[in-house]
């Protein structure tokens, strides 16, 4: 894992220091690679690359970047691993390699076979930025499903117009050239999802290339033209070919065909990504896929794998104890630290810096806290994320599989209708109401009910199964009506995949339609994102299994009953779980990874949180309009609704502002 960064100069400019510029945007994001850096400039072209280095394989100077190919055609500055790079190394026999990288093994590749036809044959994640000296062309390019970031953009004026682009936005602002404002329907997106989705970035004219796409740029074509290597939208709907073939009424040799199937795919994908040359562990929640990741993992090593869990002392915030148990079961050589109140908040104010940009999902704080963990012991961890949007594990995914069907045959007005009738009673009084009911207040949805209802009644007149995905995926229903003169510059929200672009998703079914959403944007925009800052933030790498994209698309060709069978979620991937740790060990409520937010909003976080969200300051600030937010945060502490979410997307702007 590493980072880099540059730019590309539209006209030559001697009186910048270039070599300065790309120190400094190196020593930016030097977190990403702690362990060296180097830069790279041509003057005669005006293009320049800088790269701090997170030595993970091969750690001698024959992996350190920019690095140049062979025939000095390419010059590549790079961020991933490429899992399959030794078995790439036997397709290109005639290569006279200088050291053991994936790096070099990409530059073989690019002069061999091209760019794209490389990108093809790789299993890995990787962003990087490629100069080929020949065409004078710049070239970016991310992996299929985003889990490494790459922002660009054009930037400065006439003489001063330079090409931006980094692994992280610091690295950006660090150029001259650099002088974005920020971006109020970029600002509206964020109160709307906690998290701003690609392409779009919080300054103006920059963005975040998206996954599985290429940009080329040069001077003789100054716009970027943009292609996409990889869909997931069309390897979701090639899928049903598969899925036919997998009748939905498979017999039970056949579902234990799949389950083998899946079985091996999966410990060929954790097994080359245990590939290192530093150690190695992985986070371990005690859930279905975390759990999974490290039984393939620890029956595929000859010592006891390093694993890390965080506890809280919270009721219903604490994993620490399953994880223990399926620790104890499998073997691992388990850390686990139980986090303070004052341990979690005092991370706050680094989210800031750490993000670059506002980001708002407050699991943010658990993940740095347990990558911290991690990189006392370790240099690489591998996570679970990606099986619920694979194997359809959340619960919209459930809930609208066993309702949405009954609930589109009830007239649209008259469940607009129930829904009034729903927010006419306080949630308190809806929450009170469960302590009198004995089986529901044994659910484990009786917790806070009535801002669970509250917010099921948002979406009860939904028209279509998109409209109830957008709006269960929307934290905020009417971002716009917050956000300062967004309406007057018809900037109310910037078009994304969930509200005007949405891909064609025909003939896949309402629950897979938000997979495949979920897939194009909540993953790499918010989950992978959280992941990789957290984890570059103590210069710590992760690494992502069920991401291999070989798995990926294994799981589009299985049918839905393989996933959601008899109201139990990722049911073949728990299938191949129980091969490894008995079923009692894993069965129990889905819990997510989270922070009593609501409570220390009331609480601890009071004095913090009414400062940024102080009147005077929001109106001269001028971003947002005072009186909406003033409005939900009375709300909020008198503790009749819970609006940590919306609140907390309003503070990590607000935080964010502040430390710009």
């Amino acid at each position: 894992m590493c980072g880099f960064s540059g730019f590309f100069l539209k006209e030559k400019n001697i009186s910048l220091d270039s070599f300065k510029i790309l120190f400094q945007q190196g020593e930016s994001i030097k977190p990403r690679g702690p362990d060296s850096g180097d830069i790279w400039y041509d003057k005669f072209t005006g293009v320049g690359l800088s790269h701090r280095r997170l030595a993970i394989v091969d750690l001698s100077p024959a992996g350190s970047q920019p690095m140049h190919s062979e025939s000095k055609r390419y010059v590549l500055a790079y961020n991933g691993e490429i899992y399959n790079h030794m078995d790439l190394r036997l397709q290109l026999p005639d290569v006279l390699w200088r050291g053991h990288s994936d790096t070099e093994t990409l530059l073989a590749g690019f002069e061999t076979w091209g760019v794209q036809a490389t990108l093809d044959r790789c299993i890995g994640m990787f962003a990087f930025a490629l100069w080929d000296t020949h065409l004078q062309t710049l070239m970016l390019a991310r992996d299929r499903l985003g889990e490494k970031p790459l922002y660009y953009g054009w930037q400065g004026d006439n003489n001063d117009r330079a090409f931006l682009f980094g692994s992280e936005l610091k690295a950006l602002k660090v150029h001259p050239s650099f002088n974005a404002g920020i971006d109020r329907g970029s600002l509206a997106l964020l109160l709307r999802h906690n998290y701003i989705p690609a392409p779009h970035s919080i300054y103006q004219n920059i963005f975040k290339l998206e996954p599985g796409c290429m940009l080329t740029v040069s001077r003789a074509f100054p716009e970027p033209m943009l292609t996409r290597y990889w869909s997931a939208t069309e390897v979701a709907i090639n899928g049903s070919a598969q899925r036919t073939a997998r009748s939905s009424k498979a017999n039970l040799l056949q579902a234990n065909a799949v389950v083998a199937e899946l079985d091996v795919l999966l410990q060929s994908a954790v097994k080359q990504q245990m590939m290192a040359d530093v150690p190695l562990g992985a986070f371990l929640s005690g859930g279905v896929d975390s759990s999974t990741v490290v039984a393939l993992m620890q029956a595929q090593s000859s010592r006891a794998v390093k694993t890390f869990t965080i506890g809280f002392n919270e009721e219903g915030y604490n994993e620490a104890l399953h994880a223990k148990a399926v620790a104890r079961h499998l073997g691992t050589d388990h850390t686990e630290l139980y986090v303070s109140p004052k341990q979690a908040m005092d991370v706050i104010p680094k989210l800031p810096h750490m993000y670059c940009e506002p980001f708002a999902d407050s699991s943010q704080i658990p993940t740095y806290l347990v990558s911290q963990l991690a990189r006392q012991h370790v240099t690489v961890s591998l996570s679970g994320d990606a099986g619920d949007e694979l194997f359809a594990g959340y619960n919209r995914y459930q809930l609208t599989s066993q309702l949405w069907g009954k609930l589109a045959k009830i007239p649209v007005p008259l469940r607009q209708f129930a829904a009034k009738a729903i927010t006419a009673v306080p949630p308190s009084a809806w929450t009170k109401s469960a302590t009198y009911i004995p089986i529901v207040k044994r659910h484990p949805a009786a917790a806070g009910l009535g801002d669970k209802l509250h917010k099921a009644a948002a979406v009860l007149g939904a028209c279509s199964a998109d409209d109830l995905y957008f709006g269960l995926v929307s934290q905020n229903q009417n971002p716009s009506l917050w956000v300062k003169d967004a309406a007057a510059t018809a900037l109310i929200e910037p078009k994304t995949l969930l509200n005007g672009n949405k891909p064609s998703l025909e003939g896949l079914s309402a629950v897979e339609r938000m997979m495949v959403l979920d897939a194009l944007t909540y993953l790499p925009d918010d989950i992978l994102c959280k992941v990789d800052r957290a984890g570059m933030a103590v210069s710590l790498e992760g690494r992502v299994p069920f991401l291999d994209h070989r798995v990926f698309e294994f799981a589009w060709g299985l049918p839905m009953e393989y996933k959601l069978r008899e109201g139990q979620t990722k049911w073949a991937l728990r299938q191949v779980l129980y091969k490894y740790v008995p079923k009692e060990l894993i069965e129990r409520p889905k819990m997510g990874f989270g922070i009593p937010l609501h409570d220390w909003l009331r609480g601890p976080l009071r004095e913090w949180a009414e400062a940024l969200l102080n009147q005077k300051r929001l109106e001269q600030e001028g971003y947002f309009y005072s009186e909406p937010i003033r409005s939900m945060w009375a709300v909020h502490l008198s503790g009749k609704r819970n609006y940590a979410h919306q609140l907390w997307s309003v503070l990590m702007f607000q935080a964010w502002l502040e430390q710009q």
